[in-house]
């Protein structure tokens, strides 16, 4: 390429190309590099062979000494160190997690608990052999007892029950009226008693389950002279007649009242 080389001379050539000088004649081979790292960064510009110093990971150039994390995360520890990478996970104690968050790297899987000869796994509820009132559950290799909650009762404290092989009270039915108590005089009627309130139409009767029924009487009988009775509901048609605010029985004669030469007599139809 005009250029004179002394016998024996070595250069390089563009497109990392060596060459070497031996009896008037060239000899060029391409250009061998040996790379004593596992992450070395591309040759410069104008260079042939990658540099040691600093590491190319995952397509991104590191410099010599700096430490990084991986994009996958997972709380893993790199360093550049002469053009090796040298990566370093958390090492997690086995068993519970005693606090286990996002931000914790360690992945772990809580402790089983060993009970009473049973093995139960993380969160399990279970009741002891024999004792349904009690309630236990496992956490982290540990286990928890407390006695079974009962619901709330509405009922007064002597209609509550405890049955055998039961954890919670329950409320007994109350007992079935007797009878029938009224507030206002004070009168209780046995079940099946009929009574008259005060109004001789009006009928009341005591119920199975202690209320009170009441029904008006309607008066269907009609006569021209109908005779009240006191303490009776419908006007009485039978009896004898009423005339002029006086009560005659039947067959029974009476002078009238508009004319004293009248005669009048009571006939009941």
């Amino acid at each position: 390429r005009g250029i004179p080389r002394e016998p024996g001379a070595h250069w390089t050539e563009p497109g990392c190309q060596s060459c070497t000088c031996q009896g008037g004649r060239v000899l060029c081979d391409a250009v061998s590099c040996s790379v004593p790292c596992s992450h070395p960064l591309p040759a410069p510009a104008g260079g042939c062979c990658p540099s040691c110093t600093g590491c190319l990971h995952e397509g991104v150039a590191r410099a010599e000494g700096d430490v990084f994390s991986p994009s996958d995360g997972n709380c893993t520890v790199c360093v550049c160190l002469a053009g090796n990478v040298s990566c370093l996970s958390p090492e997690c104690p086995p068993g519970s997690c005693p606090s286990p968050s996002p931000a914790d790297c360690c992945s772990c899987n809580p402790e089983k608990c060993n009970f009473r000869g049973r093995t139960y796994a993380h969160g399990a509820r279970f009741s002891l052999d024999g004792d349904d009132c009690t309630t236990c559950v496992c956490q982290g290799g540990e286990v928890e007892c407390s006695f079974t909650p009962c619901p709330m009762l509405d009922c007064p404290q002597h209609q509550r029950h405890l049955g055998p092989g039961q954890c919670c009270s329950t409320c007994r039915d109350p007992p079935a009226p007797a009878g029938c108590f009224l507030d206002d005089n004070g009168v209780e009627f046995p079940v099946g008693q009929i009574w008259s309130p005060g109004d001789p139409c009006e009928l009341c009767i005591c119920q199975a389950d202690g209320s009170v029924s009441c029904q008006r009487t309607d008066c269907v009988e009609t006569c021209p002279y109908p005779i009240r009775i006191p303490g009776q509901c419908c006007p009485d048609c039978s009896a004898g007649c009423t005339y002029m605010g006086r009560t005659f029985s039947n067959n029974e004669t009476f002078p009238s009242a508009l004319d004293p030469c009248l005669s009048c007599i009571c006939l009941v139809r």
